[in-house]
């Protein structure tokens, strides 16, 4: 990133705190696999030069080799939630904030001069860009209503609004809207000066967007209990006209074929699977099972590093030779082992809707639990 951005003559202190806001969300995700490679790095050298054996002999217990690397992988683990809870929403701010004064000092970031660049349902179709200028641009979306348009101008300037978004500041315009069916359906303008409102997410990007990995867990639950009252507002209005029309329903039905309410039964049955169906869709929603998964990997990823500590030493522990060799190669094994079940059950939780704790929280439970078992069996010999 870093690179490609400096090429577009940025510069340099600005790009140096662009790669410092990013860097929480590397911290986060890098501090439990650091943590691991370590401890089996360090265990292993101890195990293979017969350390471990010398100060078992001059009387020290496991207990002198578990309590620095428990204290060590507690320190990692707050360290790597406060990146997480703390820094990554602060950094991805200032990252947004940052990359907008950029894109607007310098549009050729996102529109690079004699170029054509897709955002979504927009073409832009650049010229010569000098500074804030960006000259003979033409833009091919669609108005509100679906019909397809053409804006051509001399010049654009990009602006930031604020809050409103960005803008392209146009002069010398020329439009033409027309449907796809009706050709002859069209309608042309011209103007000395448009401004065209553009989406943020949509002209910078997604990578600039907040997602909920970007925010802290308080503002994230505060998202979830929003989500979850509209959630419950939805299905209740829809489960109230479903029992409103299988009442009625039931009460064409009593009646028999001999009153006129007899006619009605199938319009309230199609009524009844309609709004069932809608309830169903409701539930099966996956905008509120993301943030639940998104709210309990903060602080599985953060915490994995203690339960990484615990299969880490009980791993070194059982080395005999080469120690730091095979604790290399096991950590590879284990971390690529863990991301991947991660990603599994994240995938599986999105998909059949399983519980998000637990989703989350089984990599760590697993390598608890058989960094426990290790050390038993360990200590037992």
């Amino acid at each position: 990133m870093a690179q490609e951005i400096l090429t577009k003559q940025v510069p340099i202190n600005q790009v140096i705190l662009l790669v410092l806001y990013g860097l929480p969300s590397v911290i986060a995700i890098s501090a439990p696999f650091a943590s691991l490679m370590g401890t089996l790095l360090t265990i292993g050298r101890l195990t293979s030069a017969n350390e471990i054996l010398i100060m078992l002999t001059s009387g020290l217990s496991y207990r002198m080799i578990f309590l620095p690397a428990i204290v060590v992988g507690i320190f990692i683990s707050i360290l790597s939630f406060m990146a997480n809870d703390i820094l990554l929403p602060a950094g991805t701010i200032q990252f947004v904030r940052l990359y907008r004064r950029i894109l607007v000092s310098t549009p050729a970031l996102e529109l690079q001069a004699n170029s054509v660049k897709r955002f979504k349902d927009t073409v832009v179709v650049t010229g010569t860009v000098e500074g804030h200028t960006i000259d003979n641009i033409l833009i091919l979306d669609k108005t509100g209503d679906g019909r397809r348009r053409v804006i051509l101008a001399q010049t654009a300037e990009l602006i930031d609004a604020g809050r409103e978004g960005l803008s392209l500041d146009l002069s010398s315009v020329f439009t033409q809207a027309s449907r796809e069916i009706v050709r002859n359906d069209y309608d042309y303008a011209s103007a000395d000066f448009l401004r065209y409102w553009v989406p943020q997410e949509d002209f910078i990007g997604g990578g600039t967007t907040i997602s909920p990995r970007e925010m802290s867990s308080p503002d994230l639950r505060r998202e979830i209990v929003v989500k979850t009252i509209d959630q419950n507002q939805r299905l209740d209005t829809r489960y109230n006209r479903v029992l409103s029309y299988a009442l009625q329903l039931e009460d064409s039905l009593r009646r028999g074929s001999s009153h006129e309410a007899w006619n009605q039964r199938e319009g309230h049955f199609g009524n009844f699977n309609r709004e069932y169906e809608g309830s169903r869709l409701i539930q099966r929603e996956r905008v509120l099972l993301i943030y639940w998964l998104e709210y309990y990997k903060k602080f599985s990823i953060p915490f994995g590093a203690l339960s990484f500590v615990f299969l880490a030493v009980g791993l070194g522990l059982t080395t005999k030779k080469s120690g730091q060799t095979v604790g290399f190669i096991f950590g590879l094994i284990i971390s690529v082992f863990y991301w991947s079940l991660l990603i599994g059950a994240q995938t599986m939780g999105i998909r059949f809707a399983y519980s998000p704790f637990w989703s989350m929280w089984l990599p760590n439970i697993l390598a608890l639990s058989a960094g426990l078992i290790l050390c038993i069996v360990r200590i037992r010999r």
